[in-house]
């Protein structure tokens, strides 16, 4: 095994097989030197950590969330049908939502190029899954030693597998189905530097469980439903399955913990979620998949902002987010007018994740996927 340590996240897109290849590749015949070489980037972070010298459980809703957490588990290799192949001469994606249809350098493209761009836009999706889900497995494994309570740290450690398994799926799926592995965001990286260099677990637990795992649960069920392999949406489904807990986790245990600070960290909180949701507006933008085509990035960017298609889009993935700050109480009347200018206060009304919908979460597996 070589590790091979970098200052920052490598910046060039992995091939595992030709774009047009079949869709089940050998990995071990398609995997170069380079690829299996291990490049690693360190972070350090002053993490305070608790022991809990009280065993019992303080706080049914957590513990029962923990429990479902075992009872649902499922495994990548054998719970997920990988000898389903959806064919490549098809688009992976609902062709209706393209914000760059009637665009002139897109329209410019043939056939064959329009195609291939799809699902270049598709893989660079899901690597950004993948990374964000890195990120969820190493800040899951912080709270397991920084968070406070016995029930938070038992969760904690469950959500552990859960984000390692996600890691799995989505790369198995990524090297094996597409054959492309783009790199991490510069936005998505910058806020998991932040959440994860933190010294303040409560912190960790907002930027995760509310921010970064809020979104992707709103893009995960989009994309659930405008994908078209079966195969990448039983994927999805599964996985929608431990985000759902994931986030109902984080607003219960927040929610009463946020009620503990003073005025001024409680502002602190929230400027920081307001922060965090800017940047994560950004990382939904696949600029990588821009400059591989040879676009020019800015234009490409300017004409995603401006298509309606993606700003109901960007604005509906907070659905989530926004409800869940307002119920922990980082709405503060300093954010309020910041979030109103992104336009997504609109959304702090609609239902939460607080109530848990347990007949919902406790589902049985077999019934959901498939």
């Amino acid at each position: 095994m070589k590790i091979k340590h970098v200052s920052q996240p490598p910046t060039e897109v992995s091939f595992y097989q030709s774009w047009d290849g079949p869709g089940h590749a050998d990995i071990e015949d398609k995997l170069t030197a380079a690829h299996v070489e291990d490049v690693v980037e360190i972070f350090s972070t002053p993490l305070t950590g608790h022991y809990n010298w009280d065993y019992s459980s303080a706080d049914d809703r957590i513990r029962k969330l923990y429990r479902l957490g075992k009872e649902l588990n499922w495994n990548a290799e054998i719970d997920v049908d990988w000898q389903q192949d959806f064919p490549k001469n098809l688009a992976p994606l609902d062709e209706n939502l393209n914000p760059f249809k009637g665009w002139a350098t897109f329209e410019a493209l043939s056939d064959e190029e329009r195609l291939r761009f799809g699902w270049h836009n598709l893989a660079w999706m899901l690597a950004q899954f993948v990374h964000g889900e890195q990120g969820a497995l190493l800040v899951a494994s912080q709270l397991a030693s920084c968070a406070p309570t016995f029930d938070a740290k038992l969760y904690a450690a469950s959500q552990t597998f859960d984000e390692a398994r996600h890691v799995e799926v989505f790369t198995k799926y990524l090297q094996e189905k597409i054959g492309i592995f783009y790199p991490v965001n510069k936005h998505l990286k910058a806020l998991l530097d932040k959440v994860l260099t933190d010294p303040r677990w409560d912190l960790k637990f907002i930027g995760m469980q509310i921010i970064i795992e809020g979104l992707a649960l709103a893009a995960f069920n989009t994309l659930k439903l405008t994908a078209k392999d079966p195969l990448l949406k039983d994927i999805i489904t599964l996985v929608i399955r431990d985000e759902a807990r994931h986030v109902t986790f984080g607003v219960n245990y927040l929610e009463d913990f946020v009620k503990t600070l003073t005025d001024e960290e409680r502002e602190e909180r929230a400027q920081f979620a307001y922060e965090a949701c800017v940047v994560m507006r950004e990382r939904l933008i696949g600029t990588d998949v821009f400059e591989h085509f040879g676009w020019d990035a800015e234009k490409a960017r300017a004409q995603v902002l401006e298509s309606s298609i993606m700003q109901q889009f960007r604005m509906l993935l907070f659905t989530r987010i926004i409800p869940n700050l307002n119920r922990i109480g980082l709405l503060t009347d300093s954010v309020r007018p910041k979030f109103e200018s992104l336009g997504i206060l609109q959304f702090e009304n609609l239902l939460d994740d607080g109530e848990v919908d347990w007949a919902e979460l406790s589902k049985p597996l077999y019934e959901e996927a498939g």
